[in-house]
């Protein structure tokens, strides 16, 4: 949330709760909503850390309000965020753990928790594709996200193929 809150400030000054709705229309509803007290707590953190710079504004009929905008060291934050590598393949992953380790538990086999995997990677992948969810409405970076988890999801059922046709 850190640098996503920075690369936001990078455009403009803005408070909390402008930041929540930036978040939402760029990434569209396929994108959790952010939690808007942790959107103030990072803040905090970020002032705190001399990356942001807070600053009361009053306003006429309504509570202060506090904008936060970057300080050259927020902005050399967000340079390296944008810099650095992004993740790269998972090969650390719970579920193949589990695989790897249910036959010394004698609690499930490996088929068990294949299917379990694939039922839920299935239904994963028909909650993107109903009507009225995410990506609609012409936002190409919630479009972008959506097909992104799909063509995730589909590459998790092949391998899941892989995983059933190896281990049985």
């Amino acid at each position: 949330m850190r640098s996503v809150l920075l690369a936001l400030l990078a455009k403009e000054s803005a408070h909390g709760y402008e930041l929540k709705q930036a978040l939402e229309q760029t990434f569209g509803p396929a994108y959790p909503s952010p939690n808007i007290g942790q959107i103030y707590v990072t803040l905090g953190r970020l002032e705190k850390d001399g990356l942001v710079r807070g600053e009361d504004v009053t306003q006429s009929n309504r509570p202060n309000k506090r904008v936060y905008e970057l300080t050259p060291a927020g902005r050399e934050a967000v340079a390296e965020w944008l810099d650095a590598r992004s993740e790269g393949p998972r090969l650390r992953s719970e579920f193949f753990t589990k695989l790897a380790l249910v036959p010394l538990t004698g609690a499930a086999d490996r088929m068990t928790l294949i299917n379990r995997q694939r039922r839920h990677c299935l239904n994963l992948m028909r909650g993107l594709s109903q009507p009225g969810q995410p990506a609609q409405g012409g936002n190409p970076i919630a479009s972008l996200l959506v097909e992104g988890a799909r063509l995730h999801l589909q590459a998790d059922l092949e391998w899941l193929e892989r995983c059933q046709e190896a281990l049985t």
